[in-house]
C-alpha cells in the first residue's frame, strides 16, 4: 500500500470539515466524529492528488521498449475522481 503524502493545509481543510459538521447540527467533538475532519481532510487531499501531479511523468513512467507484437493488457491502474457538482467520488 502506498502511504500518501499529504499537502499543505491540512489541518485547516479539517478544521473547515469540522465546521462542515457542526453546521450540519452534528457535535464534532462526539467520540465518533472526533477524528472525522482529518480524516476527510486526507481523503479530499488523495483524492485531487492528480492535481499537483505531473501528467508527463506520470504517463510516461512505465514506458520501455519491448520487442512483441501482441496485444498487451495493462491491470490494476487506479482511477478516480470527484463529480465537481457534488463534490463525492467515483
Amino acid at each position: 500500500m502506498i502511504t500518501p503524502e499529504y499537502r499543505e493545509g491540512l489541518d485547516d481543510l479539517a478544521s473547515h470539515y469540522k465546521e462542515v459538521l457542526t453546521l450540519l447540527g452534528e457535535d464534532p467533538e462526539r467520540e465518533g466524529l472526533q477524528k472525522t475532519p482529518m480524516r476527510v481532510a486526507k481523503a479530499m487531499q488523495v483524492l485531487t492528488r492528480g492535481y499537483s501531479q505531473d501528467p508527463h511523468k506520470v504517463l510516461t513512467d512505465a514506458l520501455f521498449k519491448e520487442d512483441y507484437n501482441q496485444m498487451v493488457l495493462v491491470k490494476d491502474i487506479d482511477v478516480f475522481s470527484l463529480c465537481e457538482h457534488h463534490m463525492l467520488p467515483f
